[in-house]
C-alpha cells in the first residue's frame, strides 16, 4: 500500500506493508475511554484494636516514626533522665535515637531488636 505523508510542507510517498491483520484503532487522544469493569473481592475491614484501659500519655513513650528497632538500650527497672536513649530505630536508612520523654523508672520495653514499629506505637512504659 502506498501512502503520502507531508512533513514540514514536504510530501513523501512511502510503501507500507501490513504484516498482521489490523487491530481496531485506538480512540484519538482527547476522547473518553470507557473503563474496563473488573470485580475485585471485597477487602476485609481493617482490624480495630481491642479497647483497653485508657493510657496515661505521661507514662509512655511512643515511636515518632515507622521503622525497625536496631537496638534496645534501656532495660526495665532502669532509672532514666529526660533525653536518655531508650532505643534506636532505623527509618529510611537513617538511625533515630528514641529518648525518654520524662525522668523515671522504666516499667516495660514493648519492642525488641529487629521488630517493626509503627508511628505512634508505644515502645516503652514508665512506672507511676
Amino acid at each position: 500500500m502506498k501512502l503520502k505523508i507531508t512533513i514540514n510542507e514536504k510530501t513523501y510517498e512511502v510503501d507500507v506493508e501490513a504484516a498482521e491483520p489490523e487491530a481496531p484503532a485506538a480512540p484519538p487522544l482527547g476522547y473518553p475511554v470507557e473503563p474496563a469493569h473488573v470485580r475485585l473481592p471485597a477487602a476485609p475491614p481493617p482490624a480495630t484494636p481491642a479497647p483497653g484501659p485508657p493510657v496515661n500519655e505521661e507514662k509512655v513513650c511512643r515511636s515518632p516514626v515507622a521503622g525497625i528497632v536496631v537496638k534496645v538500650v534501656a532495660q526495665p527497672g532502669q532509672t532514666l533522665q529526660v533525653g536518655d536513649i531508650l532505643l534506636v530505630l532505623e527509618a529510611m536508612k537513617m538511625e533515630t535515637n528514641i529518648t525518654a520523654p520524662a525522668a523515671g523508672k522504666v516499667a516495660a520495653i514493648k519492642v525488641a531488636a529487629g521488630e517493626s514499629v509503627q508511628s505512634g506505637q508505644i515502645v516503652a512504659e514508665f512506672e507511676s
